[in-house]
């Protein structure tokens, strides 16, 4: 199944960005036909099934819809988008541990909901897409984390250190929803669309409570929020975080704070040379402007030459060549990443994993290349060789404990024969 665009969508997603792109000011009245057009729905379909997922809460799975007829369903989804008569179910909210601790809440929409979802993301994100300012890199076509973490690095370099490190506090689960309907209607004014994105803004969430019981929360009462875990979500909430990179520049606050903001999704920093103080000091305002809060727990002003920070999983700040003990301004994947990389890997190598020994390392190497891809800029000899050396001794413990081997194992399982012989996937040489 190939997930390329296909050209018929390509040829409208570019002709919506090239107009969105000449016309700031245009407002896009004719959309919601596009959402259901058979080739777009089967297109988001596809999408929604390579990224695999689990039902929502009427339990229907791939399987199920493949199993009853794939063409008949959506035909049936076509038929109530036409017709008007579509209505979002209830979303499937469970809580995901928090790589610091604590739980965030991912809400699971119905596969059903999910193509639709998808179909309108397809349509509305070029136009948003031309309207994004050159600070924003999450969740952009082209654009991904490490595009961000390097242009920190880069800014840092230029002698941008005094660091704004900002949190804001539950960034999905505040965003207003009048104010997001009032930024998505700035450029979209056709009002089934709008309808479907209120829809999914007021979905009710199903939630367990402690005791196992279901119950329901938000519907109509609810005013703000956008569930992640929802395909919209991130758009949305690009296209909110959006008012306040936009207000960033119109205000000229970039040349007055001799500053530069780099934001992926809620995550941002302001790389300033000296007025990182008055750079928080404004962003405070505007977020209460827009509804949003700063953690002040979490958001510290940050002098780079001398302290690190993290952002997205890199710690910039001094580093030291081991060699003479000079420092440079350095990035490299930071002690929590790696720390959450070692627990994964403990999840895949704990001693009730009775899988065959082929899917354990599928599994772990699946995770151990992705993990290196990421963090494959910047230096990252110490962070590689922890990971290598936490890997060989979870592998040697787990095989030790499944075969038995009266002894440590380094012998039989010795770092040339977990890292050859077993295949287990090494980190590449920095």
């Amino acid at each position: 199944m190939s997930l390329t665009t296909p050209d018929k969508i390509r040829t409208l997603q570019r002709k919506l960005y090239f107009k969105a792109k000449a016309e700031p000011n245009f407002r896009f009245y004719l959309l919601y036909d596009k959402v259901y057009r058979a080739d777009i729905l089967r297109h988001a379909y596809d999408l929604v099934r390579a990224n695999k997922g689990a039902p929502g809460v009427d339990g229907v799975d791939f399987a199920a819809i493949e199993a009853a007829g794939l063409e008949n369903w959506l035909d049936g989804i076509e038929t109530e988008l036409r017709t008007k008569t579509y209505q979002p179910q209830p979303v499937r909210r469970v809580m995901i541990p928090k790589p610091g601790g604590g739980e965030r809440p991912l809400g699971i929409p119905t596969i059903r909901d999910r193509v639709v979802q998808t179909a309108a993301k397809l349509v509305l994100e070029p136009i948003f897409e031309a309207d994004l300012e050159p600070s924003a890199y999450g969740y952009r076509p082209g654009r991904s984390g490490i595009d961000a973490v390097k242009e920190v690095h880069r800014l840092l370099c230029q002698g941008f250190t005094d660091v704004v490190d900002a949190d804001l506090s539950k960034y999905f689960d505040t965003i207003p929803h009048d104010e997001l309907l009032r930024s998505v209607a700035a450029r979209i004014v056709d009002r089934h669309v709008l309808r479907l994105i209120k829809a999914w803004l007021k979905a009710p969430v199903e939630e367990t409570d402690p005791d196992g019981r279901r119950r329901m929360s938000g519907g109509k009462q609810s005013t703000c929020g956008t569930p992640q875990g929802g395909v919209i979500s991130p758009l949305l909430a690009n296209r909110y975080m959006n008012r306040f990179l936009r207000h960033w520049r119109n205000q000229g606050r970039g040349e007055a704070y001799k500053a530069h903001i780099v934001n992926y999704a809620d995550d941002f920093v302001i790389l300033s040379r000296g007025y990182a103080e008055e750079a928080l000091a404004w962003t405070r305002q505007v977020m209460t402007r827009l509804g949003l809060t700063v953690n002040e727990t979490k958001t510290a002003l940050r002098n780079a030459r001398q302290e690190h920070f993290d952002f997205l999983g890199y710690s910039f700040g001094p580093h030291y060549y081991r060699k003479d003990g000079h420092w440079y301004l350095g990035a490299s994947p930071s002690q929590k990443s790696v720390q959450r990389l070692k627990a994964r890997v403990a999840e895949i190598t704990v001693p009730s994993n009775v899988a065959p020994w082929d899917e354990v390392r599928t599994r772990l190497n699946n995770l151990l290349r992705g993990w290196a891809t990421y963090f494959s800029y910047g230096t990252r000899l110490m962070a590689y060789r922890a990971a290598d050396h936490h890997v060989y001794e979870s592998v040697r413990g787990f095989l030790t404990r499944r075969h038995k081997v009266p002894s440590r194992g380094t012998r039989r399982f010795s770092d040339p024969v977990v890292f050859g012989k077993l295949g287990v996937a090494a980190t590449p040489n920095p």
